[in-house]
């Protein structure tokens, strides 16, 4: 019998890793095992894993000693961090260097590092066409990510760069089409006429899954994903097709999201003029016969809004 190889999967609770997680433990003849890194062993999930056949373990993206712990003995590590549980860019640094020096003093073999792109490269800090954000930053959960790509580089760790996007269930969370006073059902989004780069969070890790059984061939290599990419108005359609009613395509303003005045408004405004101004480059970095070609499962907008309707029921 062949020996699988095992893989380390930080955050196999969330929804990125879980993906992966549940992608290889429905695939036991691929040659691969699931290490699922977690804070909370004792969770559901954590147990759910456990039931499936992972070997759960506790590690926290804050101790560098216990991700070097959890990655001992592996041969890959889906590397992922997140952002919104502390909304601290300097935080999530710092987690990235745990992840990188970690993972290099355990000898991983290839790590997937779950990345965006750095927006300034495409909107410097003095182009005024959005605000700059604590003093560094345009889009900060995007940019801290792009800035550490270099330290897996200059760690030595072979790593296969998974630039993601906006994940659907965004739309559920905080951008249902909404009822308004006549009745009508309206989705109302800060995108304009550009095309919004949309996935399923289960496709991120599915195809990360992918990236792990071409070998290291695409070690060193940026991989740039999406499910589909929709204008506002084309999310509407689907979205009318799906509930069985009109759902009208509203543009907002990016200065009028920015200034709604929930937490993180500026920063999603920003990263939603970023989606909308620069969607030609941004989709266009994002080959779709590329992604299924690594993931042959890859959900389209309407296949993942069917299986989620009931969320969106009392809209």
């Amino acid at each position: 019998m062949t020996e699988q190889k095992l893989i380390a999967v930080v955050g196999a609770t969330g929804q990125q890793g879980g993906g992966l997680a549940r992608a290889i433990l429905a695939d036991p003849d691929a040659g691969f095992t699931v290490r699922a890194l977690t804070r909370n062993a004792d969770s559901e999930k954590a147990r759910e894993l456990a039931r499936l056949g992972a070997e759960v373990v506790e590690a926290d993206l804050d101790d560098e000693a216990s991700l070097a712990k959890a990655f001992d003995g592996v041969y890959g590590a889906y590397l992922v961090t997140d952002f919104w549980q502390h909304m601290s860019p300097d935080r999530e640094y710092e987690q990235a260097a745990n992840l990188a020096r970690a993972a290099a003093s355990a000898g991983v073999e290839h790590a997937i590092w779950s990345t965006l792109e750095d927006t300034r490269d495409a909107v410097p800090l003095e182009d005024d066409r959005m605000p700059t954000l604590l003093g560094r930053f345009k889009v900060p959960h995007f940019d801290v990510k792009g800035e550490a790509n270099a330290l897996f580089s200059e760690a030595g760790v072979p790593t296969t760069f998974l630039q993601t996007t906006f994940y659907w269930e965004g739309f559920a969370a905080f951008l249902p089409p909404r009822r308004q006073e006549d009745g009508s059902l309206v989705l109302a989004m800060p995108m304009g006429d550009g095309a919004l780069a949309g996935i399923a969070a289960e496709d991120i890790g599915r195809t990360a899954f992918g990236i792990f059984k071409r070998g290291k061939e695409l070690v060193g290599k940026t991989v740039s994903i999406a499910g589909e990419h929709l204008t506002g108005s084309q999310y509407a359609d689907v979205f009318a097709e799906v509930l069985g009613e009109p759902v009208a395509y509203q543009p907002v303003p990016f200065d009028a999201f920015r200034a709604a005045g929930f937490p993180a408004a500026e920063e999603m405004g920003n990263m939603f003029q970023y989606y909308a101004e620069f969607d030609d480059e941004f989709t266009g970095r994002r080959d779709l016969d590329t992604v299924r070609a690594l993931n042959s499962e890859l959900k389209t907008f309407k296949e993942w809004l069917t299986e989620h309707k009931a969320a969106f029921a009392q809209a």
